[in-house]
């Protein structure tokens, strides 16, 4: 039996490791192990391990990391204990494989720990930018340290292998949120509306902002700067959800706990919707607002607008539904008024989606993986080298 082990930090990233968990649950000779960590484990965050274990997975090891503080001394110091604690998690494991996802800090500490005890790792979502972020360093990193490779289009595949990796472990299958939007049955506006107490029957926005840790962007700045534009639509109700355990990310939520209690018959606050939650509500909203991800990923595949705010996802790919501004009242109140017209409205509904068909995706990453898992397993691999010229310094 070959043992796969699964690790996850947040609550976005459950939701795209969850489909390819559920493949590789299903499969002969394969036990799928779990570590959980990071945001998870915070009560601060709303404790989303437990939606993992409601959704039936066994969680074999919890690695504790987050400290009180967020500042970038905090985080270094979180990462320090997800090496710590995640090299004794693996080392009791003693997984055939690793699979990881994304860009995170807490998934570089213990990939890293992953790569020093000389275990095979598998990277989705390899290959992309984020320029306002510092996952940019951590996900290229994370690819050197990887033997197999799952990027979501043919763009980011290439520059995977620009990085060095082998042409015939990095595979273009798509990305699973796009899966996600569109195969999950989500629940309907009344059962949305009961479920979390607010007016989803009409149009509402969708909030997630982030905090931008590698770029000039006050974080407290600018979400009183989006709060304030939200203003100048106050007959639209707003649904938001904590921003990530980033730096200033607490700094963030707290605004936001402000707004809420400055405007409780408008707005609504959650730690975290959960995926369907999420997607359900992504599907009926007038325009997600924000910097998350979901808004370049998700949010074209449903259909729906975004205005994706400052330079947190500078760099990656994105359909013609998302309406980019800088982090300005003004500017936040003109991408909200064009989202908002009709004929915007109707124009994203046939937007390309650059990561995308969603369909087969977690069927395909599960059928690599358990061919990998036939051949010899080393962590070991020979650096690719692509053939290009480079224009020589004068």
């Amino acid at each position: 039996m070959n043992k796969v082990c699964v690790v996850t930090g947040t609550r976005a990233e459950y939701g795209l490791l969850k489909p390819i968990m559920e493949q590789l649950s299903k499969a002969k000779d394969v036990i799928l192990q779990l570590i959980v960590t990071g945001s998870h484990l915070s009560p601060e965050f709303g404790l989303s391990y437990r939606e993992i274990e409601a959704d039936g997975f066994r969680i074999d090891k919890k690695v504790e990391i987050l400290l009180s503080s967020d500042s970038g001394g905090g985080i270094a110091k979180s990462m320090g204990l997800a090496m710590i604690s995640g090299a004794d998690a693996l080392m009791d494991l003693k997984p055939d494989l690793v699979v990881v996802l994304g860009d995170r800090y807490e998934i570089f500490a213990i990939v890293s720990a992953a790569y020093v005890l000389g275990l095979a790792i598998a990277h989705i979502s390899g290959g992309e930018i984020t320029e306002g972020a510092i996952d940019d360093g951590f996900r290229h990193s994370i690819t050197k340290m990887s033997q197999l490779h799952f990027t979501a289009n043919e763009e980011y595949r290439r520059r995977v292998i620009q990085l060095g990796e082998k042409p015939s472990r990095v595979y273009n299958v798509g990305d699973t949120g796009v899966e996600n939007s569109v195969s999950l049955l989500k629940m309907s506006k009344s059962e949305l509306a009961v479920d979390l107490n607010f007016p989803v029957e009409q149009p509402f926005f969708l909030l997630t902002y982030h905090p931008v840790t590698q770029a000039e962007e006050d974080s407290e700045k600018v979400i009183v700067q989006i709060l304030a534009a939200l203003n100048k639509f106050p007959e639209i109700p707003v649904l938001m959800t904590k921003a990530n355990a980033d730096t200033d990310g607490r700094i963030i939520n707290q605004k936001l706990v402000e707004y809420v209690g400055q405007y409780p018959n408008r707005a609504r606050l959650y730690d975290s919707l959960g995926r369907l939650r999420y997607l359900s509500a992504m599907s009926y909203c007038v325009a997600v607002i924000g910097n998350s991800s979901s808004g370049l990923i998700e949010a074209p595949a449903l259909g729906r607008p975004t205005i994706n705010i400052g330079a947190r996802q500078k760099g990656r790919m994105r359909a013609e539904s998302v309406i980019d501004c800088a982090p300005l009242q003004a500017d936040i109140e003109k991408a909200i008024a064009k989202a908002l017209s009709p004929d915007w409205q109707e124009q994203v509904k046939n937007a390309k989606n650059p990561y995308g068909s969603g369909i087969g995706v977690s069927e395909k990453i599960s059928e690599c993986i358990l061919n990998f898992l036939k051949e010899k397993k080393t962590s070991g691999k020979p650096f690719y080298d692509i053939d290009f010229e480079i224009q020589e310094m004068i």
